[in-house]
């Protein structure tokens, strides 16, 4: 029972992580472009990641992206070791990648971390292939939509204020970068709370099915299905999403440099275009219950926007070093909670 309420706290720990780590994907903008200081900023985005619990749980009625992160492992190989040692590697690599300011994937640490941590348990026959190819994909895809939304927005947005005085748009679209700012926060919110979710979920369900250790009747979760239908386990999402608001809080400035100023330098337009267009592709992963990397999406926009401009605008040598980073979180991560997993070994 003690390593699973360790297990539990680590998640959160994660979670808390992940929320100032991330901070920047949806405050970076309004900060560089001076429409909020970053304490209100912070706190501004903290505020619509809770909001997103209730989006969640009261209007879009499901979690579909935590059903399908707990599906990268085979319900059988999964054991307290492995999720143990999946999340430390994970917490581990988020810590070493916001020391150097590298606005990495959250979400694909955590999917390396489990899944290495499998592999290690029982080889590559222990992972849900089809699910890891899919998140994976958007390594690619998330950026790219990101990319080409935001120069989509941009030039309508060009097209719609044409006669307007630049003066005027920028102090307007300034304005409207609160609201941008605060759709992007819930989008944050949806998406990468629900990650942890799904990883506390399918232990217990582990837990409980195996019958190794006997569950107090509000940790008894047999079934995924069972969120939608008891509100027993609303403790889980309401844990989740209240620590990465939290972790939010606390700010991650090294990154918000990164974001808000070494790809492009955003006007107020630009950077209402960037979180517009990063909230639209963060909601339609949701729909299509997709975990994503909220940092993938938002530096995607980024270079979209700042190249409509013009293509010299943005730090391509910036940008290509973040991709480097991208690519190479999921094998770091699982190589990582692989040797995690065999020092686990010989204690456990």
């Amino acid at each position: 029972m003690e390593l699973l309420i360790i297990i539990i706290v680590l998640a959160l720990i994660f979670d808390f992580i992940n929320g100032f780590h991330d901070a920047a994907n949806s405050i970076a903008t309004v900060v560089s472009t001076k429409v909020l200081s970053p304490f209100k900023a912070v706190v501004w985005a903290a505020v619509f990641n809770f909001v997103a619990f209730f989006i969640a749980k009261y209007i879009i009625g499901e979690f579909g992206i935590a059903n399908t992160v707990s599906k990268t492992v085979l319900p059988e190989f999964i054991t307290l070791p492995v999720i143990l040692s999946g999340l430390s590697a994970a917490i581990v690599w988020n810590l070493i990648t916001w020391w150097f300011g590298i606005p990495s994937s959250s979400s694909h640490t955590l999917i390396g971390g489990f899944a290495g941590a499998a592999i290690a348990h029982a080889g590559f026959s222990s992972i849900h292939g089809e699910v890891i190819l899919l998140i994976a994909s958007f390594i690619i895809l998330a950026p790219l939509l990101g990319l080409l939304s935001g120069a989509l927005i941009m030039i309508l947005i060009q097209y719609i204020a044409r006669r307007a005085r630049p003066s005027a748009a920028e102090k307007g679209f300034k304005r409207l970068q609160l609201l941008s700012s605060a759709m992007l926060s819930i989008g944050h919110g949806l998406n990468d709370s629900q990650k942890v979710m799904g990883i506390i979920a399918i232990t217990l369900i582990s837990v409980n099915v195996s019958g190794e250790i006997t569950l107090p009747q509000w940790m008894q979760l047999s079934d995924f299905s069972e969120f939608k239908t008891v509100n027993t386990f609303d403790w889980i999402p309401f844990a989740c999403f209240t620590a990465i608001a939290l972790g939010t809080i606390t700010g991650g400035w090294k990154i918000i440099k990164t974001m808000g100023n070494k790809i492009t330098k955003l006007t107020g337009v630009e950077g209402f275009c960037s979180q517009a267009s990063s909230a639209i592709t963060l909601f339609l992963t949701e729909i299509l219950k997709v975990p994503v990397s909220t940092t993938h999406v938002i530096t995607g926009s980024i270079m979209g926007t700042g190249a409509v401009k013009r293509l010299s605008a943005v730090r391509w040598g910036v940008s290509i070093n973040l991709i480097w980073a991208w690519i190479l979180t999921i094998p770091v991560s699982a190589i990582l909670a692989a040797i995690v997993y065999w020092t686990v070994s010989l204690f456990l």
